[in-house]
């Protein structure tokens, strides 16, 4: 995951309200219960310390979301009275959404609720054509279509040597068609970066676009197994874009393993690799007890050790404990380093990878 669009929540000092919402309940009662939930956060927030002005602010942006119809939820950060920054979640916050008042943004969760949403072009391919439309957990909307030759597109049932010509051009209809679809819809994912491109349609002209698309794109295609009009289309994007998430965090975690030897691993290593912008790839199980872990940061986002003396021993005089793993975040963010969570890969249960949750591809050991 890219965590540029972070920057602002590191342009200022904190401390930093975190609130996330659960938008994704839509009934007669939601602006009630949304109001409700804007009180609750508010209160939850002065309870831990925050000031009045930001309690008010965000108290305020929940109950601007009070009609909102999106569907999942939205993540608020918030200091000195003003929401700095409010990203839409790809996925539902759990129980209902949480508010935490700390030295540094809770910007951690943003991995499995932003992070890792697979975006595919769907292309309802037919003969004549295919209309592209691009899904997301956020978006569903029209992306083009193309039209091609519209005649002959069908065979005709006889076997007259007479109509053997008409056939031909039915199958030079077909074949120019499945080329001028491969082709707009490799534009088209190039175009919207997509990560996927599912086909929707018979197998033939399934079949006929895949092969048609540059080599580059073979690795993204998915073949839906049910086409236009049925109601198990919807979970067989749903179960491809899952599929995907899945793949390439498992992918994430064998590059880790690969590289363990040379890796950073564990509290300890990963601060000293922050400290010195070591960090290529910060890699995060969430659930894992070291995110937790206490650590000390300073003003600067290099301003990090495991101990309070560490700090002053590297002469910074203002310190404040914070999260491991948002303190991790914050010095990602300065260095331009991507970070992944290994939630989809199950196999990092398992084998407890990274050390404790938290670990690092460097940039040099």
């Amino acid at each position: 995951m890219d965590l540029a669009f972070l920057h602002p929540l590191y342009e200022h000092p904190g401390p930093w309200a975190s609130v996330y919402v659960d938008l994704s309940r839509h009934t007669e009662d939601t602006p009630h219960e949304r109001h409700l939930t804007a009180e609750a956060m508010s209160r939850e927030l002065a309870g831990q310390g925050a000031d009045e002005a930001t309690c008010t602010a965000v108290r305020d942006a929940i109950e601007e979301l009070k009609h909102s119809p999106e569907p999942h939820g939205r993540a608020l950060f918030a200091r000195a009275g003003q929401v700095v920054l409010d990203p839409p979640l790809a996925r539902a916050p759990q129980g209902g959404g949480w508010a935490r008042w700390a030295p540094l943004p809770r910007a951690t969760p943003l991995l499995d609720l932003t992070g890792e949403d697979a975006v595919a072009v769907v292309a309802y391919v037919d003969r004549r054509g295919a209309d592209f439309e691009l899904r997301s957990a956020l978006v569903r909307e029209k992306a083009g279509s193309v039209a091609g030759r519209q005649w002959p597109v069908h065979r005709t049932s006889s076997v007259d040597w007479s109509e053997r010509h008409f056939q031909l051009r039915v199958e030079n209809t077909w074949e120019h068609n499945a080329a001028e679809i491969a082709d707009a819809l490799a534009v088209c994912q190039e175009e919207t970066l997509a990560d996927l491109l599912i086909l929707v349609g018979e197998d033939r002209e399934q079949r006929a676009v895949h092969e048609r698309l540059p080599q580059r794109l073979h690795d993204r295609v998915v073949q839906a197994p049910h086409g236009t009009g049925s109601r198990l289309l919807d979970t067989d994007v749903e179960e491809a874009r899952a599929t995907h998430v899945r793949r390439r965090a498992e992918a994430e975690l064998e590059r880790f393993l690969a590289a363990r030897a040379q890796a950073a691993e564990g509290v300890p290593a990963v601060i000293e690799a922050a400290r010195e912008h070591r960090i290529d790839e910060l890699v995060v199980r969430p659930d894992g007890p070291d995110t937790y872990r206490e650590v000390w940061i300073g003003e600067d986002p290099d301003q990090l050790a495991v101990r309070r003396t560490d700090l002053k021993i590297l002469g910074e005089q203002h310190s404040w404990s914070a999260r491991a793993d948002d303190a991790l975040i914050r010095s990602a963010v300065a260095t331009a380093a991507p970070a992944i969570s290994l939630t989809p890969a199950e196999a990092a249960r398992e084998q407890d990878v990274p050390a404790g949750g938290l670990g690092a591809l460097l940039r040099w050991t």
